[in-house]
């Protein structure tokens, strides 16, 4: 058994925790590539224009179909001056074999201003559009493979419930889960999600949920970020979706429309 160092949790805030040298690139790794798209003819949410861009990892080949893993709020995965620095974590897990090749699609929200419109709608709306619109034209031009335990969504925010609302639409197509402080407690018509994963026979899904314990109204008895994250997880494991959490002590500053 591993066994990881105590830290103290810090006391005053705000905090930031230092990136690990997965979130660095190191030497002899290859670099994958990015490429950038436009869609601006969107039949689902019609009048919207947005960017995407498309990580091809260097151990790509057209004769071995990758995995997939889509994200929401391209950029805050591909701005190196943020946290997550997704092309380098791809980078690094994909060259020492604990990830296998992916394909990773950055979908920006749509323009003008529909962010919290795509991402906190309880519907299969965005799943939708992702699968008959963004990814169709990824397929075109990449070997992607079919098996849905190889498709995975991740967010953060609003994004990161968007993901969970996506897989939980569309199971027979994305599998693999990733909510980063998701934000459960703005869903538009409120988060169903405690009594549904309690009543609802068994998904194939595997659920990675983060939340942090000082997010929005983490004091407060209604609209509390952190309460409807945790209250998801424990019905989530009976009901016999696999899943993980993560929290972690920090602040969390700005308005509702997270």
């Amino acid at each position: 058994m591993t066994e990881i160092p105590y830290v103290r949790q810090p006391i005053e805030f705000p905090v930031r925790y230092a990136h690990g040298p997965d979130s660095c690139p190191q030497p002899g790794v290859p670099r994958g590539a990015l490429h950038e798209y436009e869609w601006n003819e969107s039949r689902v949410f019609p009048g919207t224009n947005r960017r995407y861009w498309v990580y091809v990892p260097a151990q790509y080949t057209d004769s071995e179909p990758a995995s997939l893993m889509v994200f929401q709020d391209a950029e805050w995965y591909l701005d190196l001056e943020f946290e997550a620095r997704a092309p380098i974590v791809f980078d690094n897990l994909i060259d020492r074999g604990e990830m296998p090749v992916t394909i990773g699609v950055f979908v920006a929200p749509g323009e003008p201003g529909k962010r919290n419109a795509e991402y906190d709608a309880f519907s299969d709306a965005y799943a939708t559009f992702l699968l008959t619109e963004i990814l169709p034209a990824v397929q075109a031009r990449y070997a992607i493979t079919d098996s849905a335990e190889e498709w995975a969504i991740g967010g953060g925010s609003s994004g990161g419930n968007c993901a969970f609302t996506v897989a939980w639409m569309r199971p027979d197509r994305f599998r693999r889960v990733l909510s980063l402080v998701g934000s459960f407690a703005q869903l538009d018509g409120g988060n169903r999600y405690p009594e549904l994963i309690r009543d609802t026979p068994e998904k194939p899904l595997r659920i990675f949920l983060q939340a942090v314990t000082r997010d929005l109204n983490w004091d407060a008895p209604r609209f509390n970020w952190f309460s409807e994250t945790s209250r998801s997880l424990p019905r989530s494991r009976s009901a016999g979706t696999t899943s993980g959490s993560s929290s972690a002590t920090a602040s969390t500053t700005g308005t509702t429309t997270a």
